[in-house]
């Protein structure tokens, strides 16, 4: 298990988030296609986005959770979407910031921290990889590793949040041989090592070098956006690891 970052930092983390995706959002017009969703309009980013809020606040708050399907047909009539995105972020920083640090309860993702801060870490990732869909909506194109503005620290906890539990739970790929994919962030000193067999894939931090069979490299934004499968960057020692990951790795 890993404890989340500062609290504080990760509600404004979280706040930023959804102020990127807004003003983004905004600019680019809700019937613009985003690139990093294929078949997405920012209307539906949007509206996805909200209903994740909504669904993540019920989580904590015990709540009924209303079906998906109810919250995305309501979003699609609200006179104004971008205000809609708005109260549902609202009232989720709300319901984090009154959910006491020692609640307890089941949580989707493998190795994840305690409840609330669970679904702190859920929500600024969510959130903040939307926000650079609905920036590559406004650009007509990928985003660059220069225009993400998390922290590297933050970025890399992105990348652990992937590596460690949605791989871990999903384990799209898969090899007929055991396989050791070492993950090194370079300007935050963090590394992880994957390693992949035909039945689990099983996610390590680390603390010092160990041998791989494909060692993959880059700033900590660059790792996020290629883990999340929203941009290119860094090196690898195999130049058809990406493509492969690309091709079976997907979290909308």
């Amino acid at each position: 298990m890993i404890e989340v970052q500062d609290v504080r930092d990760m509600g404004e983390a979280l706040g930023n988030a959804g102020a990127v995706l807004r003003a983004n959002a905004g600019s680019a017009g809700l019937n613009a296609p985003v690139p990093t969703c294929a078949g997405w309009s920012v209307a539906d980013l949007v509206a996805h986005t909200g209903q994740v809020h909504r669904w993540a606040a019920a989580q904590l708050a015990h709540r009924p959770l209303q079906p998906e399907a109810e919250v995305l047909a309501e979003a699609a009539l609200v006179p104004d979407l971008l205000d809609w995105l708005d109260d549902g972020l609202v009232d989720l920083l709300n319901v984090l910031a009154t959910t006491p640090a020692d609640a307890e309860g089941p949580f989707f993702l493998p190795g994840a921290p305690r409840l609330r801060d669970a679904w702190l870490r859920r929500m600024v990732h969510e959130t903040s990889v939307h926000a650079i869909d609905a920036m590559a909506a406004r650009l007509g194109r990928e985003v660059t590793a220069s225009q993400v503005w998390l922290s590297p620290s933050l970025a890399a906890d992105g990348v652990d949040e992937f590596l460690t539990g949605f791989l871990a739970r999903d384990a799209p790929l898969r090899a007929d041989s055991p396989r050791r994919v070492r993950f090194d962030a370079t300007d935050v000193q963090r590394s992880w090592l994957v390693r992949f067999d035909a039945d689990a894939v099983v996610t390590t931090r680390l603390d010092a070098e160990e041998p791989a069979d494909v060692v993959v490299t880059g700033t900590a934004r660059e790792l996020y956006l290629q883990v999340w499968n929203r941009g290119e960057g860094g090196a690898s020692t195999d130049p058809q690891w990406w493509a492969t990951w690309r091709s079976a790795v997907r979290v909308l």
